[in-house]
């Protein structure tokens, strides 16, 4: 039977990619969301966790980074140079195709120190998968060895653990939508998705207008897909594990086609990886490299009782640290994205169990006459001019757009960054811009007063060939979200906040 010394390259090459473009992300919006001139500071967020530095407690009870160890007048910098360290050690997995113990456990500890500080920038769930993702394959990869990919023989935990993730991934995200909204039930979510996810894709609108037998198609093979396969991927016959695979794969590269949802369904391939084995991905790799796969795989049919006794309990703890997940999956009152424990080492997960029916978008404009006239700013990718195409940014993520679109659900006393960014849009302040598209008042100094309004978007009629050649969207405006502020009528809230900056 094959073995899967290349799958484990094919797997070390696709995390890589995954943490790389985490990094970068890190890399580009760190300034602007999480500096200390940024919108949620870290500085201000380590002071309200513990006023030590670090806590007097252990610090794997509260936030797991390593900027408590930084110091706090050049932490910015300091995290700069962790996400650089994380670039490069997710750029050699990549393009080597090699890793070891030691470089996956510094790719999660530097990319866990990023997300416990990353406060509603970082709440989601693919956030969490990525962890458990690279916190197990630590133990799928050689402890020293970077140069010889056969050296190390693959463990079976490695193949068990990533199943088993795949497994809960779907599983998850296939029971609470049947148990959440009952237009999963009655085969109609589909109608309302590609319209209303958060960030939609440049073929959004085309899915959208197909004819409702097709929605009802999408949704019974989500069902499918996310409720019945994920079982393909414990059964014995390799072919039937491999269908599994290649299902589950190619469900996420719909998703990716459809809309941008950050790197989470690249994410959710690279576990998916490990339902094959060397005879299904061999077509990768010249013949050399079949062969010296085929002959390790041949002589590492025993292996040492030791390694495989402490295999046997890596799977142990995963069986164990799975329970509340499993009591999770069964339980009727199901929740999404959870972590168990304060390591996140095996969570929750799943996707959409309600799926919203209109788009209110938060409209942000600005004014320089004393609100006679309104300049509007657009963002990186979220709708807002209706006659801007819905752009493709998979995997890349702009995470303030993503999290403009929830503040749509709310009011802004419920996301009060936004009185942040109100502020420093009134003073043009550069990485505020950076995070967005343009800036409108460019040219004439910055705004003395700003606003927010929402709207409801609704796709211009789109098949073929667009009906309405210079729109996209048709929205209408529902109301007032943030009345006009000055940057005086902010300060309260700033020094509520702990926002450290000097008010006009």
């Amino acid at each position: 039977m094959p073995g899967q010394y290349l799958v484990r390259i094919v797997s070390a090459r696709c995390l890589g990619f995954v943490y790389l473009v985490a990094f970068l992300i890190a890399h580009h919006q760190y300034d602007g969301l999480l500096s200390d001139d940024g919108l949620l500071p870290v500085n201000a967020y380590l002071d309200r966790v513990s006023p030590t530095r670090p806590p007097a407690m252990d610090i794997l009870s509260q936030v797991t980074t390593v900027a408590w160890y930084f110091p706090q007048d050049s932490l910015d910098v300091w995290m700069h140079y962790a996400i650089y360290i994380g670039m490069a050690l997710s750029s050699f997995m990549l393009l080597t195709g090699t890793t070891n113990w030691f470089i996956c456990v510094g790719l999660w500890g530097l990319y866990k120190s990023i997300v416990d500080v990353g406060q509603t920038w970082y709440s989601f769930g693919w956030e969490s998968q990525l962890l458990e993702t690279g916190f197990w394959a630590t133990f799928a990869f050689p402890v020293f060895s970077l140069s010889d990919p056969f050296s190390c023989p693959v463990p079976f935990s490695a193949s068990l653990i990533n199943r088993w993730l795949v497994f809960r991934l779907m599983l998850g995200a296939g029971l609470i939508k049947l148990r959440g909204d009952e237009c999963w039930r009655n085969l109609t979510c589909m109608d309302y998705h590609y319209e209303t996810q958060p960030v939609p894709s440049p073929l959004s609108p085309y899915f959208h207008f197909n004819p409702p037998w097709v929605h009802i198609t999408e949704t019974l093979t989500n069902h499918i897909v996310e409720c019945v396969v994920p079982f393909f991927l414990f059964l014995p016959d390799r072919n039937s594990r491999a269908l599994g695979g290649c299902a589950v794969i190619g469900f996420m590269a719909l998703i990716i086609l459809s809309g941008n949802l950050s790197f989470l369904n690249h994410l959710s391939m690279v576990p998916c990886v490990w339902a094959f084995d060397d005879g299904h991905v061999g077509f990768l790799f010249s013949k050399r490299k079949r062969a010296e796969a085929e002959a390790r795989a041949a002589s590492r049919r025993s292996i040492l009782s030791l390694r495989n006794a402490f295999h046997m309990g890596v799977v142990c703890a995963v069986a164990y640290l799975s329970i509340p997940v499993v009591q999770n999956l069964i339980f009727p009152g199901q929740v999404m994205n959870r972590s168990f424990g304060n390591l996140g080492l095996v969570n929750t997960y799943g996707a959409f169990g309600s799926v919203t029916k209109t788009r209110d978008e938060v409209i942000v404009q600005g004014s320089r006459d004393g609100g006679a006239t309104w300049r509007e700013y657009d963002f990186k990718c979220k709708p807002g001019n209706v006659s801007r195409r819905p752009c493709l940014i998979s995997p890349y993520h702009y995470r303030l757009d993503w999290l403009m679109w929830f503040a749509g659900f709310g009011t802004y006393q419920q996301h009060p960054w936004l009185l942040h960014m109100a502020v420093k849009l009134m003073r043009n302040e550069t990485l505020m811009l950076g995070l967005m598209e343009g800036n409108p008042f460019a040219q004439d100094g910055p705004p003395t007063m700003i606003r927010m309004e929402l709207y409801r978007y609704n796709y211009a009629a789109v098949y073929g060939a667009r009906a309405s050649p210079h729109k996209w969207w048709r929205r209408k405006r529902i109301g007032e979200y943030l009345p006009p502020v000055r940057e005086r009528d902010l300060e309260p809230a700033m020094r509520q906040m702990g926002w450290k900056r000097k008010m006009a």
